[in-house]
């Protein structure tokens, strides 16, 4: 009786998986065709395989400097927001005050306003003191990605008994040395899971770079893929293949710490 409960249970997992992937399999199927092809038939696998629309799309994204750009602004982007966001979490959750309880819903109510509803003051700000560059947009990162990451980092402590840091001021060790020496190294699942989804975002946005990035030779991959769509003319078979080669370095990196992930968002979750 068991197993007939869990059919349906397998049937829906299954199409729910190929809904999942068929963007991917679109994706990297019309990649590999010719322009012509894909508008006779997007879902027919190619005709014969070439890896022309890869080569094409490399050079015409100038890929290495562009995967650069975005690997700077990525990393530095997602360091920062840890390394402050973690900070942030700590004094919160260790200061029991009411000013400290409404900080920490204001942080909470920033993930529900929408980016577009401060994009144009945001820029016009921004602007008028010239940080539209790549410092810029990594500072306007850290405002944008940091409620979340607090709102994870602040679950994970709640769970960490403030017994450990007691035992260490015992020790002689200052608020910082606590918190980097004892209470952050407890933190790598969320520490993890902080990095691994402001990665995904930061490293396919293209709205937010689009307004700030204002010089040529600083394009990140969102950027520069939208070269390949003009006003007169759509190059899909080049698009596609640099998106394929694009999301790539994501994917590999979700695989490898999806455990890290999974743990670290059920720990931030529960307080």
């Amino acid at each position: 009786m068991r197993k007939k409960y869990l059919i349906p249970l397998e049937i829906l997992g299954i199409t729910l998986a190929i809904i999942w992937l068929a963007p991917f399999y679109l994706m990297i199927v019309n990649s590999l065709k010719t322009k012509r092809e894909i508008f006779e038939d997007t879902l027919k696998p190619p005709s014969s395989l070439t890896f022309d629309n890869y080569v094409q799309a490399f050079v015409e994204l100038d890929f290495l400097k562009t995967f650069a750009n975005s690997l700077i602004i990525t990393v530095i982007s997602v360091v920062v927001i840890i390394i402050f966001s973690s900070m942030a979490a700590y004094a919160l959750s260790r200061t029991k005050s009411r000013f400290s309880t409404i900080l920490l819903f204001v942080f909470i109510a920033a993930m529900l306003i929408p980016f577009q509803s401060v994009m144009l003051p945001l820029i016009t700000i921004f602007g008028k003191i010239e940080m539209l560059n790549r410092f810029g947009l990594i500072f306007m990162y850290l405002g944008f990605g940091a409620s979340l990451s607090i709102f994870l980092y602040h679950g994970a402590l709640s769970s960490i008994p403030r017994s450990l840091d007691e035992a260490a001021t015992i020790d002689g060790a200052n608020r910082f040395q606590i918190f980097w020496y004892v209470i952050f190294p407890i933190l790598k699942p969320i520490t993890v899971t902080v990095g691994i989804l402001n990665t995904i975002w930061i490293w396919n946005d293209y709205l937010l770079p689009s307004l700030v990035i204002n010089k040529q030779g600083m394009e990140t991959i969102p950027l520069k893929m939208f070269f390949f769509f003009g006003e007169y003319t759509k190059q899909w078979h080049l698009a596609l293949a640099g998106l394929t080669l694009a999301i790539i370095p994501v994917i590999v990196l979700y695989f490898f710490a999806q455990r890290e992930i999974i743990k670290g968002v059920s720990e931030g979750a529960v307080k």
